[in-house]
């Protein structure tokens, strides 16, 4: 069978990652094997489970834990992950199935979380641990003031209206397979001009500004209620379930046991909500990330 054509924004990230791993992470040596290094992607979200994770990890193992945060995207954490360069990150596992398995939509947590933690062990040697108890599903966004004027709740009920509307969507939710295309099918979504591709970290205030009508945001944004803005329920369920898992290199918990420990203690600790004031907390409060994951730990006696 013939190698798919990358798409070109991966082929880019994919050409940059290498270069990144060699200039940003340390070669692994003697001092490396007493130190855990934790990733994250780049938005508040995963800074603050990376924080999270790194924190207890350190209160737990007595290791010593550098942080790398801000890595891109999907790609870039999971290649740095195979190379050894971070020994865990959080990852979704929706995320996991589509982007990086590059199998099919499916909506059963449980199937979708068996199946990426089968396959991971077998094809990566990475261990997916515990789900932490979240769903960060993609959320399709407008203004509040638009969902009360047209008392619009689900993207269905949207649909007729998007033809005046100018989406607003990032980057990789334009090329991956749960994304725009996908989604413009399951609900006959015809935008009446292209999407406007940007940052995540500009989704909602170009939203605010009016620069654009709807969004792909984040579920568990802090920003969403805190701003008057709306999600419109995914009615007919396009969109997998995203729980956010820990991946672990093997090697990482064969030479730490404790490791394993310590991140099955994470399990179910972190409800939608829960994780929804803790973005806002940075986003929204402007605290510094390490002291509200501090205080959390410790509400939840995990410190």
């Amino acid at each position: 069978m013939s190698q798919p054509i990358l798409p070109i924004w991966l082929r880019i990230t994919a050409a940059f990652s290498f270069l990144f791993a060699a200039v940003y992470f340390p070669d692994c040596g003697p001092g490396r094997q007493q130190t855990l290094i934790i990733g994250s992607k780049n938005f508040t979200e995963q800074v603050v489970l990376g924080e999270l994770v790194a924190q207890h990890l350190e209160a737990k193992t007595g290791l010593r834990v550098e942080r790398r945060f801000y890595l891109a995207g999907t790609y870039i954490c999971h290649q740095a992950l195979l190379a050894g360069r971070i020994d865990a990150y959080m990852e979704y596992t929706g995320t996991a199935l589509t982007a990086i398995l590059k199998q099919p939509v499916e909506s059963d947590p449980a199937n979708v979380y068996h199946k990426v933690k089968r396959e991971y062990a077998s094809r990566f040697n990475l261990e997916v641990m515990d789900p932490l108890g979240f769903n960060n599903t993609f959320a399709i966004v407008i203004r509040g003031e638009t969902a009360r004027r047209l008392n619009l709740h689900t993207i269905s009920e949207a649909a007729p209206y998007v033809a005046e509307w100018r989406p607003g969507f990032g980057y990789e939710f334009m090329e991956r397979p749960d994304g725009y295309q996908g989604l413009g099918w399951a609900y006959h979504l015809a935008f009446g001009q292209p999407p406007r591709i940007m940052d995540l970290g500009l989704l909602y205030r170009a939203l605010l500004e009016k620069q654009v009508d709807l969004v792909a945001g984040n579920s568990t944004d802090g920003l969403i209620a805190a701003r008057d803005l709306a999600i419109l329920e995914d009615d007919k369920h396009y969109f997998p379930p995203y729980q956010a898992v820990p991946m672990v290199r093997r090697e990482t918990l064969r030479r730490h046991p404790a490791v394993r420990e310590a991140l099955n203690q994470l399990g179910g600790k972190i409800s939608d909500g829960e994780m929804r004031r803790l973005n806002y907390a940075v986003d929204g409060e402007h605290r510094d990330v390490v002291e509200v994951v501090r205080e959390f730990l410790r509400v939840k006696h995990l410190d």
